[in-house]
């Protein structure tokens, strides 16, 4: 979500880098998703304790039948809640806030007491172990602000368009908002098979929501009900609803793969210049998803539809089926288009793993560039590259997962995220196998959720290529390389060194990442060629290469995020005819294990360790040496993280195979 840039709203011009709607936005850029205050950690609204009874069932379909207006976030309605119980289940345990006033709950369609306390709702259901039930949940009230809310959510904002005059209400759920507006279950791995939300306006207005718009009907003293419906897998957070006064513009994209054209139904600001004015833009959505259609196979919606809801916020938010969004430029649009793949089809199992959502989202936009404006992709990969290297650190996996400005940084979710999924593809040196993997990852966890870690176990199985090492420094790791090669010409030999220092030396002291040199020659054509890294400091000799004129370039496609150390000629330099390598590096063994494992190539005092899961549960931490093992005999089989430091506060995480 929320690729933010600015508008300058005089003469309502675009500028290249920021797509925000300046007089739109009360946050800065990109703060608007992750909402960060001055006290940026936000715990969802249960305890540990209360989160595992949740899932203690399992949520198979969602229905809101609501009221509402385009000028109040005040709302009244009912949700009804399919479920059915994994095991023997006295009670189920929603959330819904507070401020929300119950007048009546049903179980199995009977009225029944409950017990609230706060945003917490328990609610008798007596169900045997795979027993279906159905909640029944009448309320109204007004939802939280920022400024009400004490954990700085906004599920449901009303606003005006200060660019269009338009007025809003519409809902942005991620990642812990839902249940500022509606009775949930707010469990990324528990998708609901489907959804339907009904939404009673009056009737100069229109709703929108997910799915399929099967009926709008005309009530009494000048109310209409907007009744649309979702057939497909879906998120929490991805339900939505937006209302004001809009126009329907409609139009169809064929993308490869799809038996039929599919439906883009955008719902406009009822403006006589709106529409106009972004008309270019809107009818772009059908290149773009007749191009994503071809790296990431068939829109995984396309038997009902995608569709844009404006709303006065400064960037878009991707609700299954129909984003919501303020304004329509290319990189902005397609960006959240492709969430429908890279978030909706496949959802980030935890929010460690945002990178799964937003990472693939923004790598998204230089595809579109490359294929649809070639050209415009370089400059926006070294923008990308640069904003990656205003700080020194940060890794992309999210350790602190309930602090919505780190789950939702610029700098690293977004930005370093797409960039080492170019790196991947330069890895695996094959763009048929890359796409075709990627193509292949989504169909098998097509409705489903992932981790970073299951993204990396199945491109690297598919692809043949080992990505463990890449993982360590890239996705756990932080920083980045400073590279800077020494050369020399020896008669028709080119010797050289590539030398490379890090920004984090104390974490990630090296990265072993390939790199390439395109080198200019006399008389003969430019070279491109890629070396494999092992080291801070690596000699090459090339025989017969030729004379070197015109120079030496380092990563000259961008590949991978690094800073220039410079290229120094130096007549006395000789390449050693050994590759230096260094064995100080911490190893894991064995890896995989099945029983015990141990850490070798401790120097010096006990180091510090800390055993996660992927999304972030710490499992064991304590002291190791070299003469001590580790249990893991009870874990089950996976891929773990394992966080190692020094007394020198040099740390490193590892990726530890089970089997």
């Amino acid at each position: 979500m929320l690729r933010l840039r600015i508008l300058v709203v005089l003469n309502i011009c675009l500028m290249i880098h920021f797509k925000c709607v300046a007089q739109d936005v009360q946050l800065s850029c990109r703060e608007l998703k992750g909402r960060a205050q001055t006290v940026a950690l936000k715990s969802a609204s249960l305890s540990t304790t209360e989160i595992a009874q949740t899932e203690q069932y399992d949520v198979n379909f969602y229905f809101l039948d609501l009221n509402m207006t385009n000028t109040s976030t005040y709302l009244s309605g009912t949700v009804q809640i399919h479920a059915k119980a994994i095991v023997q289940l006295d009670s189920a345990l929603v959330e819904l806030y507070e401020t929300l006033n119950i007048s009546q709950i049903k179980v199995n369609g009977v009225a029944v007491n409950f017990h609230r306390v706060s945003n917490k709702v328990k609610i008798p259901v007596n169900a045997n172990a795979q027993e279906s039930f159905e909640l029944e949940i009448t309320y109204a009230g007004n939802p939280p602000t920022a400024q009400t809310n004490p954990l700085g959510g906004s599920g449901l904002t009303a606003g005006t368009s200060n660019t269009w005059g338009n007025k809003v209400v519409w809902s942005l759920s991620e990642p812990f908002s839902a249940y500022e507006w509606f009775a949930v279950k707010q469990s990324l791995t528990d998708k609901a098979d489907s959804c339907e939300v009904h939404i009673t306006v009056p009737d100069t207005l229109m709703a929108g929501s997910n799915g399929v718009l099967e009926n709008v009907v005309s009530l009494p003293n000048g109310f209409k009900r907007f009744e649309w419906k979702h057939r497909h897998p879906i998120a929490y957070y991805l339900i939505s609803v937006s209302v004001a006064k809009y126009i329907d513009y409609s139009i169809y994209a064929n993308p490869v793969g799809s038996s039929s054209p599919i439906l883009i139904q955008n719902f406009i600001y009822n403006n006589p210049n709106t529409l106009p004015f972004f008309l270019d833009e809107i009818n772009e959505t059908v290149d773009f998803m007749e191009l994503y259609a071809q790296l990431y196979g068939p829109y995984p919606f396309d038997n009902e539809k995608y569709g844009h809801c404006m709303a006065p916020i400064g960037g878009g938010m991707e609700h299954q089926t129909m984003t919501t969004q303020g304004l329509f430029e290319k990189t902005l649009t397609s960006h959240e288009l492709a969430h429908q793949w890279w978030g909706n089809n496949v959802t980030c199992a935890s929010w460690c793993d945002i990178w799964l959502n937003e990472g693939f989202a923004s790598y998204s936009e230089y595809l579109m560039l490359a294929n649809l404006y070639p050209g415009q992709q370089i400059n926006h990969m070294q923008q990308v590259h640069q904003s990656v290297m205003n700080q020194a650190g940060g890794s992309v996996w999210v350790l602190d997962s309930l602090n919505e400005a780190r789950i939702f940084s610029g700098r690293l979710t977004y930005d370093k995220g797409a960039a080492i999924i170019h790196s991947i593809r330069f890895l695996i040196n094959n763009d048929s196998l890359f796409f075709e993997g990627l193509r292949a990852f989504q169909q098998h966890y097509a409705d489903s959720t992932a981790t970073g870690l299951d993204f990396k176990n199945y491109m690297a199985n598919y692809c043949n290529t080992n990505l463990d090492a890449f993982f360590e420094q890239w996705y756990f790791g932080e920083g980045f390389p400073t590279y800077d090669v020494v050369w020399n010409q020896v008669g028709n030999d080119v010797h050289l060194q590539i030398n490379h220092t890090v920004s984090m030396p104390n974490i990630t002291p090296t990265f072993t990442n390939p790199i390439e040199l395109r080198i200019s020659r006399q008389a003969q054509p430019d070279t491109l060629i890629r070396f494999d890294i092992q080291s801070n400091s690596e000699p090459f000799i090339l025989p017969n290469l030729g004379i070197v004129q015109g120079g030496i370039y380092i990563d000259p496609s961008n590949w991978i995020i690094n800073g220039f150390g410079g290229i120094d000629f130096n007549p006395d330099f000789t390449a050693q005819t050994t590759t230096l390598t260094t064995n100080e590096d911490w190893l894991l063994y064995p890896n995989p294990a099945r029983q015990l494992f141990s850490v070798q190539n401790i120097k010096g005092a006990a180091l510090n360790f800390e055993l996660y899961q992927s999304n972030g549960k710490l499992l064991q931490n304590g002291q190791i040496n070299s003469a001590q093992w580790i249990d893991v005999h009870e874990l089950p089989q996976g891929t773990y993280i394992l966080r190692l430091t020094d007394e020198n506060e040099r740390q490193r995480s590892l990726l530890l195979n089970i089997e």
